[in-house]
């Protein structure tokens, strides 16, 4: 077989070759130990949590060596593509704190190893694969859907391996006037790689995740073009780390059975074969056991889910990081106030096996994290979310800043925060109350008749002003608590519940539930501040009337 004629028939129209391509994408010029990676998504319009535990590894192996993040968008499969994916791709990750030096963009492409999205990038591709038809290394496969699928069945029935090789691959070695014949009466064909293996053959591969692996050789002739001249998966990514310049490869650990054929592939391109970081699954515990987050039952898979939750993104970050490091934890503790990207990320810290989601835990984190901010910062972080889940809420929060970041600072700063929220959503429910039109009328303790809490809201309305220091205002409280027979001895009280009417917390509850409408809240005194002396009465009143 003349494999040059072969390739020349194939690719009548390439003229471009691979040195001339490695002249228009050159090594670039970084300091030494630089780090360049990617993020290569398919834009099926679904970003979820993997993305970003990807994304972030990626992020942080290139950002703190000094090197390059790109994004590449791999778009082959245009069965699976959305409309808009990229849009809302590029948009999600930049919210969640990624940023690229360079690649696809909303508006086009970023830099100049582009084009980025890989159906632009045909003819690089139709470059290498003449060259691999030249030197032998693949060929035309013209078999119908029909006959594979026939093979398939009879490899099944056989129990065989079920593949394209061996016996099985019935264009490797057809002759020239066979090809010929073919391209004559128009039949489509694919190329597909012939690879040189054997399963019989083991090597050792160093991953950076998963250690010293065993690796059997792949024996199958993997296609490399589909019959609309475009890439899969395989080659494009063979051919586009090449001419990108990629050092590391950070994906899932779900790639990990193909990985023979890669190398295989970077080999027979003669390509340096980049470094590689496979990521173990998210999971999760269902029942008593571990299983993977799945896109069909669990939604925080999505990242959408967290955006919409309104947990912000320094607590998403955060936990990412804890995730990922097993030793970021203690970092943290450490330095709790340093940026995050100050910290020496590993990849090869991270679990071999993958990691346990854990939403309490993000949870808690979530907590610390607005727990940490100041009231200005939440408040601009609140409304933002409020506009676009919210807008009634976000409407009352900008009718009055002020008024707003008041309560928003209540219990904030010193030592000791308060930490009554974890995420936006769970703002309103927290301060609504605030807010006369999400005041909810208050449900009172059944064992404390009408009479009795009347008779504290009036004594309290008659002594009330709101000039009083938080010191004054609690002694009122007690000596109402103490004139209608209730105790402020608490020890008292737990000895003997039957001696008293009630306690002063009691009495507390009644003045709470009045203004807020709830049990629990923050600071009462300081609420009574920020509500005034009229609205505050006026809550009161309100009460007394709802109860006579």
């Amino acid at each position: 077989m003349d494999y040059q004629a072969l390739a020349d028939l194939l690719f009548p129209n390439v003229t471009e070759t691979p040195d001339s391509l490695e002249e228009k994408f050159p090594l670039r010029q970084l300091p030494e130990g630089a780090v360049v990676t990617r993020m290569a998504p398919s834009p099926t319009g679904f970003v979820h949590l993997g993305n970003l535990v990807q994304g972030l590894t990626a992020e942080r192996m290139a950002h703190q060596s000094g090197g390059i993040l790109f994004l590449r968008v791999e778009d082959t499969d245009a069965k699976r593509e959305v409309p808009g994916a990229v849009e809302v791709l590029i948009n999600t990750l930049k919210h969640y704190g990624i940023h690229f030096d360079e690649g696809a963009t909303i508006d086009g492409d970023n830099g100049a190893y582009g084009p980025y999205r890989q159906r632009q990038r045909a003819d690089i591709y139709h470059v290498y694969a003449k060259k691999l038809v030249s030197e032998g290394m693949a060929y035309p496969c013209f078999c119908t859907e029909e006959e594979l699928s026939a093979m398939r069945e009879k490899q099944e029935a056989n129990k065989e391996t079920t593949g394209y090789y061996g016996k099985y691959a019935t264009w490797r070695d057809r002759s020239a006037e066979d090809i010929q014949a073919k391209l004559d009466a128009s039949a489509p064909w694919v190329l597909r790689f012939r690879s040189t293996g054997s399963i019989e053959n083991q090597f050792k591969f160093d991953d950076l995740v998963k250690g010293k692996l065993t690796i059997t050789e792949n024996d199958v002739d993997h296609v490399l073009l589909k019959s609309d001249g475009i890439p899969t998966y395989h080659f494009a990514h063979a051919v586009d780390d090449h001419l990108m310049r990629t050092t590391h490869v950070v994906r899932g650990d779900e790639w990990l059975p193909t990985l023979p054929f890669h190398i295989q592939l970077f080999k027979a391109l003669d390509f340096k074969l980049p470094k590689y970081v496979h990521i173990g699954p998210l999971m999760k515990m269902d029942g008593t056991s571990k299983r993977k987050l799945s896109k069909r039952k669990d939604p925080e898979l999505a990242l959408t889910y967290y955006k919409a939750e309104g947990f912000p993104v320094e607590a998403v970050y955060e936990y990412i990081m804890t995730l990922l490091n097993s030793n970021y934890e203690d970092w943290r503790r450490a330095n709790p106030t340093a940026d995050p990207t100050t910290f020496k990320f590993s990849p090869k810290k991270l679990n071999p096996a993958g990691n346990l989601f854990d939403y309490a835990k993000l949870t808690d984190v979530s907590k610390n994290e607005i727990a940490k901010m100041d009231a200005p910062k939440v408040y601009a972080l609140l409304t933002e979310w409020a506009k676009e889940f919210d807008e009634d809420f976000a409407t009352k929060l900008e009718s009055d800043s002020e008024f707003a970041t008041k309560i928003l600072a209540i219990g904030r700063g010193g030592k000791k925060p308060r930490k009554d929220i974890a995420t936006w959503k769970e703002a309103k429910p927290y301060m609504g109350f605030f807010y006369d039109e999400y005041l909810q009328e208050p449900v009172f303790d059944e064992k404390f008749d009408n009479a009795t809490i009347i008779d504290v809201l009036n004594r309290f309305l008659n002594s009330f002003n709101i000039a009083d220091d938080s010191g004054i205002w609690f002694d009122k409280v007690k000596n109402i608590t103490e004139d209608i027979g209730f105790t402020t001895d608490m020890k008292a009280y737990k000895a003997d519940p039957s001696a008293f009417k009630g306690t002063v917390a009691d009495v507390s509850t009644f003045i709470r539930q009045a203004v807020t409408g709830k049990t629990s809240s923050p600071d009462l005194y300081t609420v009574m501040q920020i509500l005034g002396e009229q609205r505050t009465r006026e809550r009161i009143q309100n009460t007394i009337a709802r109860l006579s």
